[in-house]
């Protein structure tokens, strides 16, 4: 019940498979959510707590229900105006517990950007679409790695650096999924998408020779001693194949995927539980922390494996796989 990243993540899964489906029960089950946790009152913001508004947009954005729209304004009217800034106006990754100030994450995009993007799609909201590109644009400057074209976790302007230099799987999840989800929830200028589209190439470039065997990514993803983790494989996946669908990546990045959903697929037990998932990942200052995060079941991975097989099933109805 707690309006927090990792049920915002799980309800961005669920109205995803709703829209596939078109089953009732999934719509009946997210509104009702949304409509207790709204009577019941909201948390303060922050980055986290702004992830269920993606999914609450998403969901405004198709059945126009008016109980949602004065919410979605207010929250992304402070979004832009209240939210901490670092230099070069970046999102500060403050979350319910920790204010992390001058401090860029990967996760931020998937977590507030994408929630700007669909509803100022949703509503016109030009200005918030704007928002949304200049924060994928900040973070690229200092989260992508020009070297190997994966990304950081984090970027410090206090001593302006990446920590650990960690090249954590589940943040590079965040960006292949999210710049495929930017683009298509909102219209994104022609220069912005065009660098972003490059940005995702040279991602995924360096992505598809560290997928081992069994179809997952490790937890570091060029650390072959590090443990296999699914949450970030299921969400490289997702974008695999929805890039390959959007007509934007070629045949590998769809054979990666496929490798990718049996590798999901493998580690989906009997009562429908994702395993060996990583725990929540704070900002590691070395990269024996990220070895250390322990594994468990968590909504987050329950989500990002509904985002994976979710887009497969797009796949078996276009005769694709």
């Amino acid at each position: 019940d707690s309006w927090e990243w990792p049920q915002g993540v799980g309800l961005y899964g669920l109205i995803r498979l709703w829209q596939f489906t078109g089953r009732g029960e999934l719509r009946q089950l997210v509104e009702n959510w949304f409509a207790a946790r709204i009577e019941a009152g909201l948390p303060a913001l922050n980055v986290n707590t702004t992830a269920p508004m993606l999914g609450l947009s998403i969901l405004w954005d198709k059945t126009r229900d008016s109980r949602w729209q004065p919410v979605l304004d207010q929250w992304a009217t402070d979004v832009i105006t209240k939210l901490g800034r670092t230099p070069e106006r970046g999102f500060e990754h403050h979350v319910s517990d920790k204010v992390n100030d001058n401090e860029l994450w990967d996760d931020t995009l998937f977590m507030a950007a994408l929630f700007l993007a669909s509803y100022g799609q949703a509503s016109g909201r030009r200005e918030l679409i704007d928002e949304a590109s200049l924060q994928f644009l900040v973070h690229t400057r200092y989260l992508a790695d020009t070297e190997t074209g994966l990304w950081f976790h984090g970027w410090t302007f206090d001593g302006r650096h990446n920590f650990a230099r960690a090249r954590w799987a589940r943040g590079n999840a965040w960006i292949t999924a999210g710049i495929l989800d930017l683009l298509d929830l909102a219209d994104i200028a022609e220069p912005v998408r065009d660098f972003l589209l490059g940005v995702l190439t040279a991602q995924v470039d360096a992505l598809l020779p560290l997928q081992a065997s069994s179809g997952a990514w490790r937890t570091l993803l060029d650390d072959p001693g590090s443990y296999e983790e699914i949450s970030a494989t299921a969400g490289i996946g997702y974008g695999l194949l929805k890039g390959y669908r959007l007509g934007l990546g070629t045949p590998a990045w769809r054979d990666a995927g496929l490798k990718a959903l049996q590798a999901v697929i493998a580690n989906i037990d009997a009562s429908g539980t994702v395993l060996n998932v990583s725990y929540g990942t704070r900002m590691g200052h070395d990269l024996q922390f990220y070895r250390d995060i322990p594994l468990q079941p968590t909504g987050y991975g329950q989500a990002l494996a509904i985002l994976c097989l979710s887009e497969a099933l797009h796949h078996v109805e276009e005769g694709k796989g």
